[in-house]
């Protein structure tokens, strides 16, 4: 996948999402294994990055994305994340579970109506979700390191290309 943005904008996005990857500590420590893998994306995030489209150039967004994690069970989260372009917007609605770092649920882009089931894992850096359905292949990275928040989309089949953005919590 090949992008091209204009001069500081590439530069300064690149350099925030390899910044954020290369300072990864793993979210889960020994002594903090009762704490649920989605504590560290709770609550409002915001930033920015690249949406590609198959028939037209990338483009800039501007995102935030909300995370709200099911107070009775520490191991369901709704994830929102909402971006905008000067020519349009997506938004990805999903419902996580999680169970002994497995990752579960349903995933939906409301705008471009593609849906379809998640799995993925609890990884060192975060989480790698896969999602399937009958009009959908993606797959979802996402990378968090204390406030700051990087996610990679990458759509097959699909006029999407793909998503990165880096966010910041608050």
């Amino acid at each position: 996948m090949s992008w091209k943005l204009g001069g500081w904008a590439a530069s300064r996005l690149s350099l925030a999402i390899f910044g954020l990857c290369a300072a990864i500590v793993p979210l889960r420590s020994a002594d903090a294994i009762t704490t649920s893998p989605f504590a560290a994306l709770v609550g409002r995030w915001t930033g920015e990055g690249v949406l590609g489209f198959k028939a037209s150039k990338p483009e800039r967004v501007k995102c935030r994305a909300t995370y709200i994690l099911d107070p009775a069970s520490q191991n369901e989260l709704k994830q929102t994340i909402r971006c905008a372009t000067s020519s349009g917007a997506i938004e990805v609605i999903s419902n996580i579970k999680e169970a002994g770092g497995k990752l579960t649920g349903h995933w939906k882009e409301t705008i471009h109506n593609f849906e379809g089931d998640l799995t993925g894992d609890v990884t060192p850096k975060g989480f790698r979700v896969i999602v399937r359905g009958a009009d959908i292949s993606a797959n979802m990275d996402i990378v968090v390191r204390g406030s700051m928040q990087a996610v990679e989309i990458q759509f097959v089949n699909s006029s999407l290309i793909g998503l990165s953005m880096a966010m910041k919590k608050g």
